[in-house]
């Protein structure tokens, strides 16, 4: 996978999440965990950032608040 598709995704499903939890900081420790989790599954998804993004947003939102 080209790594503009993942930075891609990544930046998208980010940008979606924080659009509906405002209170997210830019810099919050979910992006990192989020860029991770990307990683671990872009084989999956060959070059097809908007499924990846998806499936990032539905990663983002299940992850408990408390602890990130």
């Amino acid at each position: 996978m080209d790594d503009a598709v993942l930075k891609n995704a990544a930046e998208t499903a980010w940008t979606m999440y924080r659009a509906r939890h405002p209170d997210v900081d830019l810099f919050d420790n979910r992006r990192c965990l989020l860029e991770r989790h990307l990683l671990r599954r872009k084989e999956e998804y060959e070059s097809d950032a908007g499924e990846l993004a998806s499936l990032g947003i539905a990663y983002l939102n299940r992850l408990p608040g408390e602890e990130c």
